[in-house]
């Protein structure tokens, strides 16, 4: 994360006064130009970092200068180790060294106030793994490539230049420009396996990925309404699943739900097993029906 970087880029050249641009590329792992560009913003902020060209040159901060805590009320202060908290929850970056300094620097006794994992249970070194590839293959931009399950339950080898991880509705997500399509993709995380980093380089300004509220803001073209009558334990699953304005509870202790399609919706309703129950509409029951006697038959003895 950039807030990382320019903390700790600042700290280092405090200490040490002289570096250069290959060696933070090196010690951030990630690639020069990024650094540049971490330099140009700390510049801006009017921090007085410099570089020199030529033998002896490199990165420089003035001698003179000294963080001032003074400037930072102690919300403020606050606020800052609580987001650098909040990344190190996800481990999407180790912030742990500058979260130590900082403490120091602010003589802050805060509590940690926030755990993450992010891995799925009993997944959790082959989970870490694949999220330190991707990880290094964004911040450094440089191309994956990996085997994605698609909807058909088959694996397809896929490239990708790797713009953003998300979390969204529990799960993570790879926000991408697939170099097989041309185009912008998400990946859902648990779908990749044999995630390997390649030499192929790119540079993430030149993409402009969608955005993902638009996405969401689409109507639904496919979408369906149905009345379910369901246990309680039915609807917790409900209302953790679908969202507080697609469900309407009923007077008779039904609930009408919007749905985004006929076919995933029943593949949704049968996965309750007998917990739940569709009152209407009637299409939704044959539907149902017609699901229950395909499996069956897959049951009955071969003849």
């Amino acid at each position: 994360m950039q807030i990382n970087r320019l903390f700790e880029i600042v700290y280092l050249l405090m200490h040490k006064k002289h570096t250069t641009a290959d060696e933070l590329a090196d010690y951030f792992e990630v690639s020069k130009r990024t650094i540049l560009r971490d330099l140009d913003t700390l510049k801006a902020a009017k921090i007085p970092v410099y570089t020199v060209q030529g033998k002896g040159g490199g990165v420089f901060i003035m001698d003179d200068f000294a963080l001032n805590k003074a400037l930072l009320s102690e919300d403020e202060q606050k606020q800052i180790l609580f987001s650098l908290q909040s990344m190190s929850a996800v481990e999407l970056v180790d912030t742990q060294q500058v979260l130590g300094r900082l403490r120091s620097f602010f003589a802050s006794h805060n509590k940690e106030w926030i755990e993450v994992d992010f891995s799925r249970w009993g997944h959790s070194e082959a989970d870490g793994k694949k999220f330190d590839v991707l990880k290094s293959a964004i911040t450094g931009e440089h191309a994956v490539s990996f085997d994605y399950l698609n909807p058909y339950g088959e694996f397809k080898g896929r490239e990708a230049y790797p713009l953003k991880m998300i979390f969204r509705s529990k799960a993570w997500y790879l926000q991408s420009f697939c170099l097989r399509e041309k185009d912008y993709r998400i990946f859902k995380f648990s779908r990749m396996s044999n995630v390997q980093a390649l030499s192929k380089a790119f540079n993430s300004e030149d993409y402009d990925p969608p955005s993902l509220v638009a996405a969401e803001e689409a109507p639904l073209v496919d979408s369906i309404e149905i009345r379910v009558l369901t246990s309680q334990f039915a609807k917790s699953r409900i209302y953790d699943e679908f969202l507080e304005g697609d469900i309407v509870a009923n007077s008779d202790g039904s609930l009408t739900l919007q749905a985004s399609s006929e076919e995933w919706l029943c593949d949704y309703i049968l996965s309750f097993g007998d917990e739940i129950e569709v009152l209407e509409p009637q299409c939704v029951r044959d539907k149902l029906l017609e699901r229950l006697e395909e499996i069956r038959l897959k049951y009955l003895p071969k003849t």
